[in-house]
């Protein structure tokens, strides 16, 4: 029992097996399964779900995930928790390294910076996050990755390490 009254709200997340997903997308390159996943060939991640992210864009090096926040996200002072726009972040820095790697290869984030410059809140439109490879590398590929409002205006960026894995 809570001191203040407030109606109650639900969410559904239904996702499919990541496991076999990524099966598949082993037999792709990079881009093949990011493109297979944007087109909704192949569901998303789990974690997608969550969110209710999309891909929105993707090309060789460069993609843009979309979320439109909801207060379900919400941290207890009342904005979209910053594991949110990390999330995010992460996502498109990671998938961005992705795109550029052959079938069979895969990568995982070794390394994540992230400065959040403002609130994000609820009821303000969609958020877009931006993820490019600065460097590609045989073991180790660089990204930096962005964050924005509907305005267009700067929210939180990143920048993070991948290792390539074979």
């Amino acid at each position: 029992m809570t001191d203040v009254e407030a109606p109650v709200r639900s969410k559904t997340i239904t996702w499919q097996d990541p496991l076999e997903t990524a099966r598949l997308g082993a037999a792709m390159s990079g881009l093949e399964y990011m493109r297979a996943i944007a087109e909704g060939r192949l569901p998303g991640a789990p974690i997608a779900a969550h969110f209710g992210m999309r891909w929105e864009s993707v090309e060789p090096g460069e993609v843009v995930a979309v979320i439109e926040p909801d207060e379900s996200l919400y941290n207890p002072i009342g904005m979209v928790h910053g594991g949110v726009a990390a999330t995010m972040l992460d996502s498109v820095v990671g998938c961005a390294v992705h795109t550029t790697l052959p079938a069979g290869v895969g990568y995982a984030s070794v390394e994540l910076k992230v400065s959040y410059l403002r609130a994000i809140h609820a009821g303000r439109g969609e958020i877009r996050a931006t993820g490019r490879v600065v460097k590609e590398g045989s073991r180790i590929a660089f990204a930096e990755g962005e964050v924005r409002d509907a305005e267009g205006k700067l929210l939180a960026t990143a920048s993070g390490t991948c290792v390539i894995t074979r």
